[in-house]
């Protein structure tokens, strides 16, 4: 492992302490092999004036739900040094006094919470304190020999300590460790927390930091040259075709443990395929995390998928319940849903209630992977017992960092197909969707579709609609991007000019039909095998007025979108039986998008003897009816206030009579 230091680099982080300890937070926390999202923890010791003018000596420690790797100034936690000390010497602590007088004890009430090993760094008679979760550490102790690997390696420069609970007790363990020691004197620069991390020291950011890369690299030095075999990279092929509707039924499965959708993603690579096809995999790969603070993440252990899907995940389900009545004291027990699963010649796979948790899954897992295979290899992986792993699982102050989250969004953790959504009432769908949580993929002919879709977080693809595999390999895409398709809103359409039967153009009239009924008709033909594995799953199509109020010169426009409403009756008929629920939407006199410009408005208001106000508003409740308006109305067809709906017409008009 390699320093990332530069002095170049530092400099624009400045010379004071907090600063310092900035910067060399943030190299440890761009290194994945040392932390992952929100592992480690960091300090700095300080004096500075109070509010009074009084001196007080600080320990500025790493605030809870901070990251490593982007950590500001903001980060840190300035708690008095007196009072930490003062708490080190209690006979017990509980975990919420613990908090609360840290919280006390804060100069700036407004900071974040202090790390629970707040106490722990400020017994540490140094400057700077450095904590991670390095892999190589894990390999290393997660083993029967681990106690005397560590004093192999480092002799007399590092404190072993055995594996106790994190926070109070850490503390406390510690603090009697070096009691009565001077650490500086003996030359002890850090200590190894077996089968959880490394701790380094130093009065010098620089060095503290560079003592641990170069304590990582020993470590890592060790276990290559005692490794028996090599990493999977390259040994088993990557799955360039994987089973997309083997990993929908998979995400349904776990979805249905989880009580919430999820996103899946899929490790098809050579890597992950060769890990999950690598004998024993099964026993070795699921004894447990590399570190007890992923369990918060990840659970105890990945679930390992056999040839039936479905009773992979009941297995699994099953164990957790009997792993949680082993061990459980009045706790309730969490959902019983892998949050990442071993899948012999398909990879590993990843869930999450959003994307962003799924791919912090996937990071750990990835990490998880190569560290067990070493850890196997050098003599046997040998993680924390599970009553461990459950303590720390189930630990308040561990369950606390997920609680803070922000209220789950009504389609959180679906995935939605929209066509037809580069701009006005397509859009609008697209973006109410991912105001509501679902992870969008828009498909639209126009060539900026990736770049909309990426102002509301989707993803866009350019697809013309009415060729077949352009459509199937969106489709497949999502899937495998995804793990599934819970909502499918078919939008794409055009309005020809306006020409009555006996001067219409042939091709006007055969373009209009392809593109308004015939491309909704392969769409389906496609998706709906994937949708009968989807979430709550749900078809829109979005018709029109004209279906049942059509007007003279646009009989291309109106037979189209009348057979659209007649293939959504058809299609709520079939897919009724898998729970799949399909509707349409008729929206009218929607003026907010491209096809009417100013000129056209004032045109068509003229031809009304009208304002423009008042032809926007001709309707029975003479309001504007506007692309948003069809959005969330859309979303809300999509969501559970519609769930016992379907083969519905809804109108978004303000009223018309001729409908009416």
């Amino acid at each position: 492992m390699q320093s990332l230091w530069n002095d170049q680099e530092a400099a624009t982080f400045g010379t004071d302490l907090l600063g310092q300890r900035v910067y060399t937070s943030r190299l440890l926390g761009r290194n994945p092999s040392l932390v992952l999202h929100g592992g480690g923890n960091t300090s700095v010791k300080v004096t500075e004036q109070d509010f009074f003018g009084d001196s007080v000596d600080l320990c500025y420690v790493k605030g809870s739900g901070w990251d490593l790797a982007t950590i500001e100034p903001a980060g840190f936690s300035p708690v008095r040094m007196e009072a930490l000390i003062k708490m080190s010497k209690l006979a017990t602590m509980s975990d919420e006094d613990m908090v609360l007088q840290q919280r006390a004890a804060m100069t700036n009430p407004n900071a974040p919470a202090a790390s629970i090993e707040a106490i722990l760094h400020a017994i540490l008679p140094f400057k700077f304190v450095d904590h991670s979760h390095a892999n190589a550490i894990s390999a290393l102790t997660c083993n029967a020999d681990g106690e005397a690997r560590v004093k192999e390696i480092y002799g007399n420069r590092v404190i072993i300590v055995p594996y106790v609970m994190p926070g109070f007790i850490l503390a406390k363990t510690i603090a009697d460790l070096i009691a009565g020691r001077d650490l500086r004197k003996d030359g002890i620069q850090g200590m190894v927390l077996l089968k959880h991390g490394l701790f380094t020291f130093d009065d010098d950011a620089r060095k503290s930091y560079e003592l641990h890369i170069e304590m990582v690299t020993m470590a890592e030095d060790y276990l290559a040259k005692r490794s028996a075999t090599v990493p999977v990279a390259g040994q088993s092929p990557a799955s360039e075709t994987p089973d997309l509707m083997a990993l929908a039924k998979l995400r349904q499965a776990v979805s249905k443990r989880r009580g919430f959708p999820q996103i899946a993603r899929l490790n098809a690579s050579p890597e992950a395929v060769g890990y999950a096809n690598l004998a024993n995999v099964a026993t070795f790969g699921t004894r447990g995390p590399l570190t007890p603070d992923h369990s918060i993440r990840t659970k105890r252990a990945p679930a390992f998928i056999g040839e039936d899907l479905d009773a992979s995940v009941q297995q699994y389900a099953d164990d957790y319940a009997a792993y949680f009545q082993r061990h459980a004291s009045g706790q309730t027990m969490l959902d019983p849903a892998p949050r990442f699963a071993i899948w012999p010649n398909q990879g590993v796979v990843c869930f999450g209630d959003t994307l962003k948790d799924a791919k912090i899954v996937a990071d750990i897992s990835e990490s998880t992977a190569a560290t067990v295979q070493l850890g196997e290899s050098v003599g046997g992986w040998e993680p924390l017992p599970e009553k461990d792993i459950f303590e720390i699982e189930y630990w308040d102050l561990e369950q606390a960092k997920l609680r803070k989250g922000p209220a789950r969004k009504v389609h959180q953790g679906k995935v939605a197909l929209v066509t037809g959504c580069a701009a006005g009432i397509g859009f609008a769908i697209a973006e109410s969707l991912a105001e509501q949580g679902a992870q969008v993929v828009g498909l639209d002919i126009d060539k900026d579709i990736p770049d909309i879709m990426k102002k509301i977080g989707g993803i866009g693809i350019v697809v013309n609609l009415t060729e077949d595999k352009p459509v199937q390999d969106a489709i497949d895409f999502t899937v495998r991007e995804f793990g599934g398709i819970d909502i499918v809103v078919s939008n794409a359409g055009i309005f020809p000019k306006n020409d009555h039967l006996d001067a219409m153009a042939q091709g006007d009239w055969d373009r209009t039909i392809m593109i308004n009924l015939t491309s909704h008709q392969k769409l389906m033909n496609k998706v709906i095998p994937f949708v009968k594995q989807g979430i709550d799953a749900s078809i829109i199509f979005v018709g029109s007025r004209n279906f049942k109020a059509p007007g003279p010169g646009a009989s291309a426009y109106s037979c189209s979108k009348a057979a659209l409403t007649q293939l959504c009756r058809v299609a709520a008929l079939e897919l009724a039986p898998n729970k799949i629920r399909v509707n349409i939407v008729h929206p009218d006199a929607v003026f907010d998008t491209k096809l009417w410009t100013p000129e056209a408005l004032q045109k068509s208001a003229t031809r009304y003897g009208m304002t423009i106000e008042e032809y926007k508003t001709k309707n029975l409740m003479k309001v504007e009816i506007k692309s948003k308006d069809i959005g969330n109305m859309v979303s809300a067809m999509a969501s559970p206030l519609f769930a016992k709906v379907t083969g519905a017409q809804i109108p978004v008009d303000g009223g018309n009579d001729r409908v009416i």
